[in-house]
């Protein structure tokens, strides 16, 4: 996990998981064109995405298509943010019984 959060720590990172949302399979020049970066840069920042599996890349001919794994996302989801909103939603399905339950009375 500590890969994921790495990886998504930087803006550009981000944005580039933002855009492969948006429109999954692109081209690493389609992905240039959006950003306005040079090849290499982007190049680095998908070595980073792959390592920590946010991406997937197939090969189509001579192109490269890179996607979006939503899985290591969903993984913190469920570790991290899950286990904390849990608790949160608990307490806020007792007050809506409980306030509830004032106005049959």
């Amino acid at each position: 996990m500590d890969d994921v959060f790495k990886a998504l720590a930087d803006p550009t990172r981000r944005l580039l998981l933002d855009r492969l949302f948006v429109e999954n399979g692109q081209t690493l020049g389609a992905l240039c064109t959006q950003l306005g970066m040079t090849r290499q840069a982007v190049t680095k920042h998908l070595r980073i995405l792959e390592a920590a599996n946010l991406v997937a890349t197939v090969r189509q001919g001579r192109e490269k298509l890179h996607y979006l794994n939503p899985v290591p996302i969903h993984e913190i989801a469920q570790r991290w943010i899950g286990k904390y909103e849990r608790g949160r939603l608990r307490l806020l399905d007792d007050l809506k019984t409980r306030l509830e339950g004032d106005h049959d009375g």
